[in-house]
Parts: C-alpha cells; structure tokens; sequence
C-alpha cells in the first residue's frame, strides 16, 4: 500500500480487510451452531455436549492465550500476530471436518480457540491507532460489523452446504478460504505509530502484565463493564449458537429454511445495531463519557420485553419479525464499550488491556453461554419435551437485565477513569 497513514483512503481500507478478517472470525466460530443439528444427528451427541463444545471447548484457549498474545501485541508487530492467528484458526476449522467423535471435534475446536486468541484485541489497538478519539466508537463498531456479518454468513453457508452436500464440507470450505486471506493482510496492512491520534503520542516502553493489572485494578468501571458485556454475551452467544435448533424443534422448519430467516434476522438487526451504538457512542459520549455505558444499558433492558413476545410468537413468521428488534438492541453494546476500554489505559497497554476485557467476557459469555441454555434445556426436556429450548432461552434473558444493571453502576466512574 503506498497511501499514508492517515489518509482517508487508507484508512478506509484498514477497516474494511480488517472487518473481512473479523467475519472470517465468527464464520469459523459461530458455523457450528447451524451445523449442530446434522453434527448431534451423526455424532450421537446431547445438548449439554453440544454446549461444551460450542462454548467451552472454544473459550478454554481463546481466553486463556488472549493476554500473553496481547502482551506480544502491544510490544511487536500487531499485523503479523494477527496474520498468524488467522492462518491457525482457519487451519482448525477445516480440520474440524475430519472430527468422527465427540472429542476429535472438541480437540479441533480447541485450535480454532488458540487461533482467535490473536485475532481481536490486537485489531481493537491498530484501529485506535488510525482513528482520532472522536471517531473509534463508530470504527470499532463498524469493526464489529463483521460478528453479525460473520454469523449470518456462517448460519447461511453451513445450512446451504449441510443440506446440499455436508456439514464436514462446510468446515472445509470456509477453513480453507480463510487461509487464503491471511497473505493478503499481512502484504497489505502496515504498522501505525502507537497513539498516533492521542494527546500524548507514545514512546515509552511497555509495561508488564503485573503494571497493566494494577493500574485497571484502580478503575472500577473497568471491571464492571467488563462483567457486564460478559453477561450480555451469555445471552448473546447462547442466542447465536440455540436459536437455529430452536426453529428446527418448535416450528417444525428445515435446517435450510431456518440457516437462511434467522441469517437475514442477524445481519439486518445486527448490523442496524452495531451502527446505532457506535453512532450515538461518538455523538453523546463525547459530552458525557458515563453515556458510553449507559445508551447501551438502556438497550439491554428494552431488549428484554421483546425476545418475551419472539419466543412465545405462536407463528414462526411474527417471531422472525420481531426478534429484528431485539437483534439490534442487544449488539448496540460493541462499538461505545470497547471505545472505552481504549481510553481506560494508554496506547501502550491498549492491545493488553483489550485481551483482559476480552478475556472476562468470552470466558464467561462463550464458556458459559451455549453450555447454560443447553444444560437448562436438557433439564427441562422431561416437562417441555421439544419445546424445552424454548423457555431455556426466555430464562436467559435474565442476563440482559444484570448487564444493564452493572453497567449504569460503571457509569458512576467512568469520568474518573477516563485517561488523560
């Protein structure tokens, strides 16, 4: 690339193959949740099984290598850790096609996790290093486009080839198409100075793990909105990973049928969403930083009210409808919150302190999500019967309202806690 770096241009097309890697990102992650309905037909697998695999089998690495991969980050070359990570996971997806047990593909995704460790909190730093302050909120929600891009990508393609050919095809199609894109971002996406765009441009050296730990363990809001984005991402990955099944049990709908309206559902509501939050994010929180975490606060509660009214819908067509609704307000987090986990540290301790947040909330949202609705499902299969998917995720809905809450107490430090 001969634009500089802070060219429009230049910029633009940072964040455009950086949002193409993050769809890659959630194409791999969240395609086994379509694909969990062949896989537990084949396989022999349960529910609770299922929510092992597509949550903690993912998370166990995922979160655990996230902060020594972004201790790497903040010291070296953010491009070439990411154009490893993506060379990994996507390696590992395609080997999950080879899986013919339980623990095969429980192994495979494992290495999908190891991978997607570097995938993320390094870009969250490269795009605070080629946007000024006033603009990251909608940069790094844009950035995000690629979760519900990547999911409906990923829900659509796994039921097209599932029930065309077959799920192991699946995996190694878009195993094999990530692969391919990782050359292409390393030669294309060059290093920014680190803070750049902030008050103080950055020259001193990295601190450790322990200075970065301690300088956020004096910042309250840190730890609140991490515990509460954790929380919405129970729900938000159980959501991803059950809804499919549900509409396959309780609307009685082909796995194609519901891959393609729950697609449509997650990039149209998401996509709407993410917009929404970075936008608002960038427009009312430069007034008042608490307003970073109270709009999307807000959001979690409205959301509630109608994934009641989707998942008692008698008819799968009003639940599609409305569940557009729901999709959108509850992915309004993304682009205000990890705006502020950028300004919580200083640009030298962004990539760190993004894997520390990133490691609270997938290890409870990933780990814990798929596995809580699943277990609660097979728990209320004696009584429901089919339809015990049903109430397990209207019972999840409960983590909505416990982010909201964490998140209006973290506003009461946010404006403390802001650096510089």
């Amino acid at each position: 690339m001969t634009l500089e770096h802070n060219s429009t241009g230049k910029r633009a097309y940072v964040l455009f193959i950086l949002v193409v890697v993050y769809t890659f990102n959630f194409i791999d992650r969240q395609i086994i949740g379509i694909l969990a309905v062949p896989i537990k037909a084949d396989l022999g697998l349960t529910d609770t099984e299922l929510g092992l695999m597509g949550g903690l089998a993912f998370a166990l690495f995922y979160t655990g290598l996230g902060i020594p991969i972004a201790l790497l980050a903040d010291r070296f070359s953010r491009t070439w850790i990411m154009t490893a990570a993506l060379t990994i996971w996507s390696a590992m997806t395609a080997a999950s096609g080879l899986a013919t047990n339980f623990w095969q593909l429980f192994a495979a995704r494992l290495g999908v996790g190891i991978g997607e460790a570097g995938g993320v909190a390094p870009a969250y730093s490269l795009i605070s290093d080629f946007f000024p302050p006033s603009q990251r909120a909608r940069a790094l929600g844009i950035y995000s486009f690629g979760i519900p891009i990547g999911s409906a990508l990923g829900i659509v393609f796994g039921g097209i080839i599932a029930t065309l050919l077959d799920w192991r095809i699946a995996f190694f199609i878009v195993g094999l198409a990530g692969v391919l894109i990782a050359p292409l971002f390393r030669l294309t996406v060059k290093e920014p100075p680190r803070g750049g765009f902030d008050r103080h441009r950055e020259n001193t050296k990295p601190p450790g793990l322990k200075q970065i730990v301690v300088s956020l363990s004096r910042k309250p809001s840190f730890w609140l909105v991490s515990v509460g984005a954790s929380c919405s991402s129970m729900m938000g990955y159980g959501l991803f990973f059950w809804l499919p099944s549900f509409f396959v049990r309780s609307y009685e709908m082909t796995l194609l049928s519901a891959s393609l309206h729950y697609g449509v559902v997650l990039l149209v509501g998401g996509l709407a969403g993410i917009w929404a939050g970075g936008w608002f994010g960038d427009r009312f929180g430069q007034m008042r930083y608490s307003r970073y975490v109270n709009i999307p606060a807000l959001a979690f509660i409205s959301a509630v009210p109608f994934y009641v009214l989707a998942m008692l819908s008698p008819t799968q067509s009003l639940t599609f409808l409305i569940l557009l609704v729901p999709t959108a307000l509850g992915l309004v987090w993304l682009g205000p919150v990890i705006s502020v986990i950028q300004h919580l540290v200083r640009p030298n301790m962004r990539a760190t302190a993004s894997a520390i947040f990133l490691f609270i909330n997938n290890l409870i949202g990933i780990g814990l999500g798929t596995l809580a609705i699943g277990a609660l499902s097979d728990a209320l299969q004696a009584g429901y019967g089919d339809e015990s998917l049903r109430y397990s995720i209207l019972a999840g809905t409960g983590f909505y309202v416990l982010a909201a809450a964490l998140f209006f107490l973290a506003s009461r430090w946010i404006e403390q806690d802001w650096e510089g």
